[in-house]
């Protein structure tokens, strides 16, 4: 479910990383932020991924 919020996060932080485009934003730098982004991005597909259930045969079984 989060992966395509994952998915969205990780590209936008990566746009602002390689300065592909410039966000002028006061106090805020675009660096810091795409990395905060791709990490956020990164963690939500990870953990998507690991609580995901594998099958619906063996989330019967427990």
């Amino acid at each position: 479910m989060y992966i395509g919020l994952g998915i969205v996060l990780l590209v936008l932080g990566l746009i602002l990383t390689l300065d592909v485009i410039t966000v002028d934003i006061q106090y805020v730098n675009d660096d810091a932020l795409g990395w905060i982004l791709v990490i956020a991005g990164a963690l939500a597909i990870v953990l998507s991924l690991v609580l995901a259930p594998r099958s619906r045969r063996n989330a019967d079984s427990y």
